[in-house]
């Protein structure tokens, strides 16, 4: 999946974009912790599987923001 379209659905769920070089930090204000998401390379499964996780949402609620 595009990077740029993954971040759009994480940013419907409450997190914001933070900078970073290489990598896209996001933060949500609600959760501890952050997200950690590599800039410019489409996201391979397993990757976009273990985001998912921590960003506490099941593969469902991500589709249902992806779209």
């Amino acid at each position: 999946m595009p990077t740029k379209r993954v971040i759009r659905a994480l940013k419907r769920a409450g997190w914001e974009v933070r900078g970073g070089s290489k990598h896209h930090k996001l933060l949500n204000p609600a959760k501890p912790g952050a997200l950690t998401i590599p800039r410019g390379t489409p996201l391979k499964q397993g990757t976009l599987r273990a985001i998912i996780k921590q960003a506490g949402l099941s593969v469902d609620e991500f589709l249902e923001l992806y779209k």
